[in-house]
């Protein structure tokens, strides 16, 4: 029979939060699904599980049983860029790697074939688990025969194991206790309350009757289990970035030549992207430098393009900003693609009444001479204070305006970045007149309010008592008062 490998990155999401953040090893460590009161909780350490605070809880609750529980969120982006980057890694001990669609740091390894490179296959899956440890990640890896087999006994523990027959590894496998799969946590406790805790005990079980109750994805882990089910490795198919290279002669460091040579290479990627049927996504600029080696720039449009012209814009803008502690003897381009548009790909389309390509290559613009951070907009996010209701997130491109008709003009509370202190309130405004939004508003006639925001019990607790204030020209000002710390602060301008 065919050899299989299952690896298994416990906890994925969890050690990529804490390999962001290596000082929390000693704390009880959650990954949140939102940075809020209310998020809920999705993968915990030892730590945090000896402390009672368990997947499906509110962070709130969690800080309640764990007061130095340190938390935080894991986007799906960051899974997916990882899950790739260890599929890359993989793919250097076998030809063949699938990783778990549903499933992030599980992995399928063909482990065929491999006896001229590796004298065993304990030597080979103590070369992975070697280098899986360098890259900063625990994981069990298991060899065997079946997809669920080594998949059960990678899932279960920590560590390398290699069965030497079909027989040996079901046997381990129906040892397995269900807790341990990825399991539906409804079906899981309702079998653990009929006594049925681990896969041999599920086998048990008559199959029609688990179609009948549970469904069919039931069924067909029952099948997996009892290998009645023969799904056949699904390897990652990665293309080969398209490359070209130049070594120089002597050392560069004009930057009109160096674009022109730029512009030499580039080219015939392009043409083979179109040959792919691509539209470049990124273009990765390397630049050897006399005596201090290679040095990495990368170039991102605004969206996927073959327009030659906007790429070399984007090249010299970087080339300009940037600077060279020595000549350039050698250039390196990468092109990384995605399917080009049938209108990439020459159909005509109808000209838009307002250019929205020509804004996203304006950013692309910025981004290059700027920095990636250097276009953001607004998004509003659940926050129970003012200043955390929104955050700041990249824009990558533009999108069509939305208009709605209104009958009265809606007035805009535009709030400041930080609040700006305040002298203290006078006890009568008609006695002294309070000057808060500069000479040029004039000093407060009226005050609105006030409208208390309290809250925050879980990090520091807040209070503050909002105003909406009149001055003598018009304007409306938005002000509170910091019970805390005794003190007023101008928090924004209504317009």
């Amino acid at each position: 029979m065919d050899r299989l490998a299952c690896v298994s990155v416990s906890a994925f999401p969890l050690q990529l939060l804490l390999r962001r953040h290596p000082e929390w090893a000693a704390y009880p460590v959650a990954v949140v699904g939102e940075d809020r009161p209310q998020g809920v909780i999705l993968w915990v350490n030892d730590k945090a599980r000896q402390a009672g605070v368990l997947s499906g809880l509110r962070y709130a609750a969690a800080l309640s049983l764990a007061r130095d529980l340190r938390a935080g969120v894991v986007p799906a982006e960051e899974v997916e860029e990882e899950v790739a980057a260890l599929t890359e890694r993989l793919l250097r001990f076998t030809p063949d790697v699938e990783p778990a669609p549903e499933e992030p740091g599980v992995f399928w390894l063909n482990a065929a074939g491999l006896s001229r490179l590796y004298a065993s296959l304990e030597a080979w899956a103590r070369s992975i688990s070697a280098d899986l440890e360098e890259a900063g990640f625990r994981a069990s890896m298991v060899v065997g025969f079946t997809r669920f087999g080594t998949y059960a006994m990678a899932r279960a523990g920590e560590g390398r194991v290699v069965f030497e027959d079909p027989a040996q590894e079901r046997a381990a496998a129906e040892q397995v206790r269900l807790d341990r799969l990825n399991l539906d946590p409804g079906f899981r406790d309702t079998l653990a309350k009929l006594g049925v805790r681990s896969v041999g005990a599920l086998l048990s079980l008559p199959a029609g009757g688990l179609l009948g109750r549970f469904g069919p994805e039931v069924y067909r882990l029952y099948q997996l289990a009892a290998g009645e089910l023969w799904t056949p490795l699904q390897p990652h198919l990665a293309e080969e970035p398209i490359r070209k290279a130049l070594v120089l002669d002597d050392p560069e460091t004009d930057l009109a030549r160096l674009l022109f040579l730029i512009k030499g290479l580039f080219h015939p990627l392009l043409a083979a992207l179109l040959v792919r049927g691509e539209a470049l996504r990124e273009l990765a600029l390397r630049l050897r430098l006399e005596g201090t080696g290679w040095r990495e720039e990368p170039v991102r449009p605004a969206a996927p393009t073959l327009d030659p012209t906007q790429v070399l814009e984007l090249v010299r803008l970087r080339l300009e900003v940037i600077e060279l502690s020595a000549g350039v003897i050698e250039l390196e381009l990468t092109a990384r693609g995605v399917p080009a548009t049938r209108e990439q790909l020459g159909l005509v389309a109808a000209p838009p009444r307002r250019d929205l390509a020509a804004a996203d290559w304006a950013l692309a613009r910025l981004r290059a001479e700027f920095g990636s951070e250097a276009v953001v907009r607004a998004r509003l996010s659940d926050g129970h204070l003012p200043e955390a209701s929104f955050v700041w997130e990249p824009l990558e491109r533009i999108e069509p305006p939305k208009p709605r008709h209104v009958a009265l003009r809606t007035l805009v509370r535009r709030i400041f970045t930080t609040p700006v202190s305040l002298p203290p309130r006078p006890r009568d405004l008609r006695s002294g007149g309070w000057l808060v939004g500069g000479r040029e508003d004039g000093l407060v006639t009226r005050l609105h309010g006030p409208y208390i925001l309290s809250g925050a019990w879980w990090t520091r607790e807040v209070h503050r008592e909002y105003y909406f204030a009149e001055t003598r020209r018009g304007d409306l000002l938005w002000i509170y008062h910091d019970r805390d710390r005794r003190r007023w602060f101008l928090h924004g301008r209504v317009e």
